[in-house]
């Protein structure tokens, strides 16, 4: 079997999953097929995706990036921070984002400049981002953002609602929710950059073999960089679209979602040794994950329980990743 047999074979397996489990929830709860379960769903997966997309990006070289979740909280803070202290809300966001960059470049000068391992480099960034985003709130959340600081993560594409003879508004359609849209343009983004694009075969060149690259002509450790800093670019935009639908900036969000990201990507068929895996499956990945979790919050399953059946589809995961690699 080739390594593209093998990478379809993982991405149907995980399609598989997904429909399966669309199907089981479908008949344990009449409300799993309704609309607004539907949009929720859709919601919820958006942060997992996103951070799943940069850990696809980053695993790909084969390293690994566990401090988005804590980049993310210091991002949205930082974006809270200054619109709070009356600066316009695109340019709050913009250093979100900043801030999320310029941590993607520290990892990335760790690693390639100072020669850390991967782990070890995003862990010291995940301790540092964390204490830094609690530091500068004084561990309390930021709220009376206003509307417009929602709008990215509450408004919705098409959306149409008229007004009543009552004078109320009356929704028509819900519309497509901003960070869903999001969601599908990065996807497609980061699709074409690994598929047609000559950085995303020098980003797969490295991970299937680092030093064969680099006689090859690769720059290895300008690319590296690059899968650092957009891991980083995107945990921050992940940021601002979190504290923006929440309306209200926690420095304590974000915990545990590396894991929900590198769960994402491997149960999408990315290889944890590098040089193996798709946004697609990565997006697939996420959706198995976001739609496990709402269905079982819909049977009543406790979140005790959750994280153990999750936790168990990240083993299997894993396990037939490396089944596949021995064969």
């Amino acid at each position: 079997m080739t390594e593209q047999q093998k990478d379809l074979f993982q991405k149907f397996a995980a399609l598989a999953s997904l429909l399966g489990l669309v199907a089981i929830f479908s008949v344990t709860s009449n409300a799993f097929f309704s609309v607004g379960n539907g949009m929720t769903v859709a919601l919820q997966v958006t942060s997992i995706a996103y951070l799943g997309i940069a850990a696809t990006c980053v695993i790909i070289t084969g390293g690994i990036d566990l401090s988005v979740g804590a980049i993310l909280a210091l991002a949205g803070v930082v974006a809270a921070m200054l619109v709070k202290a009356g600066a316009p809300v695109p340019l709050g966001m913009l250093a979100g984002l900043l801030v999320g960059g310029l941590c993607g470049l520290i990892n990335g000068l760790c690693v390639t400049v100072l020669k850390l391992p991967p782990f070890i480099a995003t862990l010291g960034m995940m301790l540092v981002a964390r204490g830094v985003a609690l530091q500068i709130t004084d561990a309390r959340a930021i709220g009376g953002l206003g509307d417009s600081f929602a709008e990215l993560g509450n408004g919705a594409l098409w959306r149409i609602v008229n007004i009543g003879a009552d004078g109320f508004p009356d929704v028509v359609f819900v519309g497509i929710p901003y960070p869903v849209v999001l969601m599908v343009v990065l996807a497609l983004a980061a699709s074409i950059l690994l598929n047609r694009a000559t950085l995303g075969r020098h980003l797969y060149a490295i991970g299937s073999n680092l030093e064969a690259a680099r006689l090859s002509g690769v720059n290895v450790n300008g690319v590296t960089l690059f899968a650092y800093v957009l891991s980083g670019l995107l945990a921050g935009l992940t940021g601002c679209v979190l504290m923006s639908r929440l309306v209200t900036a926690q420095p304590s969000e974000g915990l545990m979602y590396e894991l929900d990201a590198i769960a994402a990507a491997v149960i999408g068929g990315t290889s944890l040794t590098g040089g193996v895996g798709t946004v697609s499956g990565t997006v697939i990945g996420a959706f198995v994950i976001g739609i496990l979790r709402n269905g079982l919050n819909m049977s009543g399953v406790s979140a005790f329980t959750q994280q153990i059946l999750i936790g168990v589809v990240i083993l299997l995961a894993v396990w037939i990743d490396q089944m596949r690699h021995r064969k």
